[in-house]
């Protein structure tokens, strides 16, 4: 990614001693490891007394001084949500980890979630998993059940807290976090391809089907909108003759995302089950998949359909604030060039773009057209606020220094 020249010059100026150099990394290093929202607050306002934002920016970016002390090997792991919930998981770590360098990281999920939740001492969930552990990357094995399913809010949640601690702990490479599922956990990798996601850089959904996430046997429904599916790499298996979800039950939302021009690669095993025995064969070229497709944080085209705005309303950079009706869909289409932004907005009453500075010359004014109709023509200035609000993701690739705050002019139909 591009760094612009303004950034690097007042980063330079600003720093003036190793001794301040050393303070702020300290404080880098409390904001990551913060072990609650009162200490993470304590942090970022000792980092946003230290300097001006563009060297915040730059602190931020880099990150913490992750330490070499932490565990290698397979991890068990529980992770406790805000109503006291419990959410096992196991982390794979490479013995050979080193934070001298950024780790991909690999989340799958398994199937089989209309089970009683796990029993201390009960690994029915990350039976067979062994064989993920992987040289290249960490791994991540979280567990569903019958009141998480992958496609709940809970799991929604839990997900993106999960790679949270990770990042606060091992040097994750934040452009390399894929999402991998086998049955009901392909049918949760469609979720988040549809509902959330930026935190991914692929997604490979094996022998699972969309179609659950449709069918009231899956005990909540979802309106999907392909258009979501935009921008992410799939990489999709399934068996000719499955007796859950064979080619034919497929194909249909295959056609789809064919008609939408979804980047995907769908390969169906000849006579093939609900199993993976053709994993083994497909080893290298998943592992290529995974080498050749690395998220893209700020791309220049985006665009979303959502039917609320409490949750599932974001897209990296864009994010839909208010419906004409809550829960009917609305879209936003955006396309940027330089400071240059063009939005197409339908039955959405309100959107805010989030800016980088590595995208957006706030130097210079930044233009805003929604619907073909200039509605901003002005500098943007940078906010401390934005860009601690930003990292509390603790995603380094992934940073705001401003939002813009818009409102469509008079709705236009749906589509473009």
């Amino acid at each position: 990614m591009k760094t612009t020249l303004p950034i690097l010059l007042a980063c330079a100026l600003w720093l003036p001693s190793h001794g301040t150099l050393a303070a702020d990394q300290e404080l880098v290093n409390q904001y990551w490891s913060a072990a609650s929202t009162a200490e993470r607050n304590q942090a970022a306002a000792a980092l946003a007394a230290s300097g001006d934002i563009e060297a915040v920016y730059e602190l931020l970016a880099t990150g913490p001084q992750f330490s070499a002390e932490v565990p290698v090997g397979e991890i068990s792991q529980v992770r406790t949500d805000p109503d006291g919930v419990e959410f096992p998981y196991v982390l794979l770590v490479p013995e050979d980890y080193s934070p001298e360098r950024a780790w991909p990281v690999e989340f799958n999920l398994h199937g089989g979630v209309n089970r009683p939740k796990p029993e201390a001492g009960e690994s029915f969930w990350r039976n067979g998993y062994d064989a993920l552990r992987s040289p290249e990357r960490i791994v991540v094995v979280p567990a569903a059940w019958s009141e998480a399913y992958w496609w709940f809010d809970n799991q929604a949640d839990n997900l993106v807290a999960i790679l949270k601690t990770v990042r606060q702990t091992y040097n994750v490479d934040d452009n390399r976090v894929f999402l991998t599922g086998v049955s009901d956990g392909g049918t949760g990798t469609y979720f988040f391809a549809f509902k959330q996601p930026t935190e991914w850089a692929a997604f490979l959904p094996y022998i699972g089907s969309p179609g659950v996430l449709r069918n009231p046997a899956g005990r909540i429904t979802y309106a999907l909108s392909f258009e979501n599916l935009l921008g992410k790499p799939f990489y999709i298996v399934n068996g000719q003759m499955d007796r859950l979800y064979p080619e034919r039950a497929v194909k249909p939302y295959i056609d789809l995302m064919e008609q939408v021009g979804a980047d995907y690669k769908w390969t169906v095993i000849p006579g093939g089950g609900h199993d993976t025995r053709w994993l083994p064969e497909k080893r290298t070229e998943i592992a290529n998949f995974k080498r050749d497709n690395v998220r893209d944080p700020f791309p220049e085209e985006i665009q979303w359909v959502t039917d609320r705005t409490d949750r599932y309303n974001r897209n990296h950079w864009i994010r839909i604030d208010e419906l004409q009706e809550e829960g009917q869909p609305g879209r936003i289409i955006v396309s940027r060039e330089n400071n240059r932004i063009d939005v197409y907005a339908y039955y959405v009453n309100r959107f805010t773009l989030q800016l980088n500075p590595q995208e957006i010359d706030f130097s210079q004014p930044v233009q805003v057209r929604i619907n073909d109709v200039l509605m901003h023509d002005d500098i943007v200035a940078q906010d401390m606020a934005t860009l601690l609000k930003s990292a509390e993701d603790l995603d380094r690739s992934l940073l705001f220094t401003a939002e813009l705050t818009l409102e469509p002019p008079p709705p236009r139909s749906f589509g473009h």
